[in-house]
């Protein structure tokens, strides 16, 4: 298991199979715990499961039958004072579920209360007070209420409660909700439910209760309540539970939703599908064989086999057998078969190619049609890329049915489509070609007839010439058009090239020694193999490299221009490049699953969609044809009108006029003429393409430079932002402590720096606490050594510090390569360790001296972490832990600055690291202590002002905000569901291309604009000059000429976009020149930090007295003068990067 997405895959798999009542996976103890009946499954079948997921089990203990229990169990709550963090309800609940006689421990940090279980014949609760109350340090105060007892309470059944869920936005949120909850203690089983946004959650209400459960959601960052109507419902057996969740469960549920139920039997299941590829089938008989023979199998509920598709979809239980078990049933009788990657599409979404459209018009007419049938629940019609994207139900239309539909609107040929469009009382581009040729050929044809039955003595004046010509000029414009759109998808073209076909799949033996090797299809690797990595060769998979160090270019996919190491334990993504030195990679994501193959899917996804303008210029598209055959025929008639009142108007511009021919023939030849000019020019097509062709190549252009856009609309939003909202953790800072400096006191240090370092180290080692984590990575880098010495009589005190004992650093030292030191007189000399905050050094007998202190106060000013240490009874050193910011945030936040961007940020921090933050980075507005619940309000409230409201975040908690704000930007290195709720992806974690992809959204919505200035100039002045309006100023065009200026206008609207291919993201160089003279340091009192939901600004006071003592004290020199009656020195060392400066 790698992350949480392996935990979830585990509980969600084997919490679906028959008897099964019960799953826990720890990720970090790599075990998991289940509750089944043994009459229905066994341990080896549970598994054999897990292993068919791509995992390795086995047992670690053997199943102890569960009894119910018939002691009688007495419950209390106990008030506890002195509980201050998780470390505290950690002490709690570890000493009191050790003691015999304690059946249940729950600790509530927020009520300060203990809710226990215990057996009053083993323990007293003046025992169980005492034992809390020399917890240590000691601070705990017990206080013991009223206390009911329950006789026999393993007696009460589970019960099933409803509770509402707002603030979900895709199954990402459904998982970590179902996750997070079934791991709590008392839930017994949770299904979530997106589209009805409701959780079902069955529980021990001994143990929890609704509230709490409630509660719990509301942390991760939704908005949860309970359902009064639905109450609380008693379950008994799981067979009862199962029922108690379907009766809630409304018929409203989608396919996608109702797997995962808590199984009561098989006939009570959910349905899965998979489909089989089947080799080997000839005719019918093939097909009813197959099919007649599955369905003698348990667990097969339908087979449709067919035989053109060489395709078999199958819909199993999948707590009775799997795809690979079913692809085993076909070979038995003699086919060849393989399971089909799983599809992405969902029942009831098809995925089209559309053919034959020709302009705008032809979009809003298969739209249209399409949204006029029954069952079309939502038409989607790309005319730049040719695919259309359908929402039906599939119990009213089919597939066969929407195809169709297009089809009648789509041909080969300009009459055929022309001809099938006026069919469904619909014109498009090709009417107008249609009607403006034959109208040509038809006049000329009855003139000539006329001519020759009159006799006459001259040829006729006719349009013979012109039907090829337009034609020929409308074919070769639309053969422009096709090459030149073509050219917008060359992003993703380039993306898809990327994709290795093949890949060596090595076995290995001891000391990762390759045994085998074996070319295989790309599309055989499975995640677990261990691929081999040539140089210069194409990464196969997305994997961790177990052997081997190399560089890789990931250019094309994150837009890094710079070679990334790659060493044991880097990640390596599908479709980057292995430059030098063979590895050993060993795949976690394949097929779909890969990056490389998300972000294609994504950016195809992108530029399918429309942006909002493009639904304006799609309605306008539909009424062009209509309205310029009115044009048309208003000309003829005009011309009519005007040529038999003034004759000479016609002569004057008709450029075939001949005393020989009639008055008549001319006057009506010209009005044609004007007519088929007013066909033959108009263009809807420059507005159709104006926008699709535009968002591809900008979605295409930010791909290359690692930046996912999600569609039209986020592409379109961008440019409207006014207010950007930043999280703090993961966002602006790294999300990771970092030791930012380290102070020794040589006065009364007694060991050198690189040996206090190795005690320190060693010491922090058996910590848990993510400080202690951040110096002992920092020891170790330091020292050039992953072991360190060794730790005993560790003992940690919460919200104070560790004491402990240190030996075995010598032979540390001495290994070390970069320690030059010799060897002490002590073989081996056992270090007494003390290391935390002032309250841990004054409580064990140490002096923390006023220069210390105010060292210290500095640091904390600017929202670090100081941590003193003491070596065998003396303080000699202090470290500032912090979480650093990152190198480019200042300049990313003065840069959305200088663009007329308000930039704020929102955390749950509290509000002097915040102000600390912000002041190094150049945010005045910081919101401070904001519950991920309250930041979906904060959202709300900018927009409430007019503002378009930005969101950028990278965790659980900011994927509410990331939906509800107008454009939701996440940290590609952020969670799934965070990556799941944003409108934009960024592949880096860099908040520069924040700046980029609004420049990118400014760059491609300017170029929107100018196409679609384009396109309606030129229809508004073609077809006046082409009507003849222009006549008196000598613009006469021919209808040859006007479908010249038709094809003309498509194809510079397609280049004008094509533009946008030379955009490249401005260097960090030249916004680091722009910023040079005008980004000025902020004050803590310039920043206005709000705390919680309140709208106040917090007085800065109570910073300012730490920063003025720490000034008055002159304590900001990189020296320390620690006592004035024994002068001493101190050595400074500010670290940046892990090295000491």
């Amino acid at each position: 298991m790698t992350c949480q997405s392996c935990v979830r895959s585990i509980e969600e798999r084997i919490g679906s199979l028959e008897g099964v009542v019960g799953v826990q996976v720890s990720l970090s103890d790599k075990e998991a715990s289940l509750r089944f009946n043994p009459a229905t499954v066994t341990p080896e079948v549970l598994r054999k499961h897990i292993e068919d997921m791509g995992f390795e089990a086995s047992l670690l203990a053997l199943p102890s039958q569960l009894q119910p229990s018939v002691t009688d169990w007495s419950d209390v709550t106990l008030g506890v004072e002195g509980m201050h963090c998780g470390s505290c309800v950690k002490n709690i609940t570890e000493t009191l579920s050790g003691v015999v006689g304690v059946n249940s421990v729950l600790v509530s940090l927020e009520k300060g209360t203990v809710d226990l279980r215990f057996d009053p014949s083993l323990l007293t609760l003046e025992t169980v007070k005492g034992l809390l109350e020399e917890i240590p340090p000691g601070n705990f105060r017990v206080s013991i209420p009223g206390w009911n007892s329950r006789l026999n309470s393993a007696s009460i059944p589970p019960q099933t409660v409803t509770i509402r869920i707002e603030g979900m936005t895709c199954s990402s949120c459904v998982q970590a909700i179902q996750g997070m909850v079934s791991q709590r203690a008392g839930v017994y089983a949770i299904k979530v439910y997106l589209q009805e946004k409701k959780g079902i959650v069955t529980f021990d209400s001994s143990v929890t209760f609704p509230e709490e459960l409630r509660s719990a959601i509301e942390d991760m960052g939704f908005e949860a309540w309970l359902d009064q109507d639905s109450g609380i419902y008693d379950v008994s057996s799981s067979s009862q539970m199962s029922s108690a969740l379907k009766q809630s469960h409304t018929s409203k549920s989608s396919p996608s939703e109702t797997t995962d139920e808590i199984p009561s039997g098989s006939e009570d299941r959910e349905t899965r599908k998979c489909f089989v590829h089947v080799t080997g089938m000839t005719c019918a008989s093939c097909v009813t064989n197959i099919e007649k023979n599955l369905l003698k199998h348990k667990g097969i509920k339908s087979v449709l086999v067919a035989l053109m598709a060489g395709k078999a979809e199958v819909k199993y239980d999948p707590g009775l057998l799997d795809p690979p078990q079913i692809v085993q049933l076909i070979s038995r009788l003699g086919f060849g078969a393989s399971v089909m990657e799983e599809s992405t599409v969902q029942d009831g979404v098809l995925d089209l190619s559309v053919t034959g459209m020709t302009c705008a018009s032809c979009v809003h007419n298969i739209e249209s049609k399409l949204l006029r049938t029954k069952g079309i629940l939502e038409a989607s019609v790309a005319l730049a890329t040719n695919k259309a994207h359908v929402k039906f139900n599939s119990d009213l239309v089919g597939s066969r049915d929407i195809v169709r539909i297009i089809e009648f609107l789509g041909g080969r040929y300009f009459y055929i489509q022309a001809y099938r469009s006026l069919r469904h009382g619909v014109a498009n581009m090709d009417v107008l070609i249609v009607l403006a040729t034959t109208i040509a050929y038809v006049y000329s044809f009855i003139v000539l007839i006329v001519a020759m039955i009159e006799g006459a003595k001259q040829s006729p004046l006719t349009f013979f010439d012109t039907p090829p010509m337009l034609f020929v000029f409308i074919a070769l414009g639309r053969w422009l058009e096709h090459v030149a759109k073509s050219k917008t998808s060359e992003a993703l073209a380039k993306l898809m090239s990327l994709q290795a076909t093949d890949a060596t799949i090595v076995s290995l033996g001891r000391n990762n020694t390759i045994i085998r090797e074996e070319q295989v299809s790309v599309e055989l690797v499975q995640r677990g193999d261990v691929v081999k990595v040539a140089p210069g060769g194409k990464f196969p998979v997305d994997g961790k490299v177990i052997e081997g160090t190399s560089m890789a270019d990931e250019s094309l996919i994150t837009g890094e221009p710079m070679p990334v190491i790659k060493k044991p334990g880097s990640c390596v993504i599908a479709g980057s490049i292995n430059a030098h030195g063979s590895l050993l990679v060993e795949a976690t994501h394949v097929g779909a699953e890969t990056t490389l193959s998300q972000i294609v899917k994504l950016v195809e996804e992108a530029q399918t969609s429309k942006a909002p303008i493009q639904q304006l210029a799609d309605k306008l598209s539909g009424y062009f044809v209509p309205f310029i055959m009115v044009i048309s025929m208003l000309t003829v008639v005009a011309w009519l009108i005007i040529g038999f009142l003034d004759f000479d108007v016609v002569v004057k511009y008709f450029p075939g006029f001949n005393q020989n021919i009639p008055r008549t023939e001319v006057i009506i030849r010209f009005a044609f003429q004007a007519s088929i000019t007013v066909l033959s020019i108009a263009c809807p097509c420059s507005l159709g393409l104006a926008t699709p062709t535009a968002v591809m190549v900008g979605t295409g252009v930010g791909a290359q430079n690692g930046i996912l856009i999600k569609g039209g609309e986020p592409l379109e939003m961008a440019h409207k932002v006014g207010a950007v909202m930043f999280d703090k953790t993961g966002t602006i800072t790294n999300g990771v402590p970092q030791v930012t400096r380290v102070l020794v006191l040589w006065d009364r240090a007694r060991l050198p720096l690189r040996k206090v370092l190795a005690v320190v180290g060693t010491a922090e080692a058996s910590s848990e606490h993510p400080l202690g984590m951040a110096v002992t990575k920092y020891c170790k880098e330091e020292l050039g050594t992953e072991t360190l010495g060794y730790c005993h009589d560790f003992q940690a005190v919460p919200g104070c510090g560790i004491s402990c004992k240190v030996s075995s650093i010598e032979d540390l030292l001495q290994n070390s390569p970069k320690t030059q030191e010799t060897n002490t007189s002590a073989a081996n000399p056992s270090y007494s360790v003390l290391i935390g905050n002032r309250q841990w050094m004054m409580r064990n007998g140490l002096e923390v001296t006023a220069d210390v202190d105010d060292a210290m106060s500095s640091h904390e000013t600017k929202g670090q972490t100081a941590i003193l240490v003491a070596i065998d009874g003396v303080l000699c050193a202090m470290l500032a832990v912090a979480d650093t910011v990152k190198e480019e945030s200042a300049l990313a936040i003065h840069t959305l600055s200088s663009m007329g961007i308000e930039v704020f940020m929102i955390t749950g921090d509290n509000r002097r690291t915040a102000r600390a933050i912000a002041t190094q980075v150049g945010i005045k507005k910081v919101f401070a202590e904001v519950l991920p619940s309250h930041k979906v309000a904060k959202v709300q409230k900018l927009q409430e002002q007019g503002l378009k409201v930005a969101m950028v975040g990278d965790g659980v908690n900011d994927s509410p905000a990331l939906a509800h704000a107008d454009l939701g930007i996440a940290i590609g290195t952020g969670t799934d569901v965070a990556i799941e709720a944003a409108d934009i992806v960024l592949i880096r974690n860099d908040l520069m291309d924040v700046v980029a992809s609004i420049e990118l959204s400014k760059k491609t919505v300017q170029r929107i604009r100018i196409n679609f200035v384009f396109a309606l100039i030129y229809n508004l002045l073609g077809i006046p000059i082409a009507a003849g309006v222009f006549m008196p100023v000598g613009l006469v065009l021919q209808p040859w000429m006007g479908s010249a200026a038709m094809a003309a206008s498509s194809v510079s609207v397609v280049l004008s976009s094509l533009l946008l291919r030379l955009y490249k993201k401005t260097s960090i160089e030249e916004y680091e020149s722009r910023a040079q003279s005008h980004r000025l340091s902020l004050s803590p009192s310039q920043v206005s930090t709000h705390v919680g939901l309140e709208t106040r600004r917090c007085s800065p006071r109570s910073f300012h007295r730490g920063l003025d003592r720490h000034r008055r004290s002159g304590s900001g020199s990189s020296f320390l003068k620690l006592n004035s009656s024994h002068p001493s020195t101190t050595q400074s060392y500010s670290t940046s990067g892990g090295n000491i400066v």
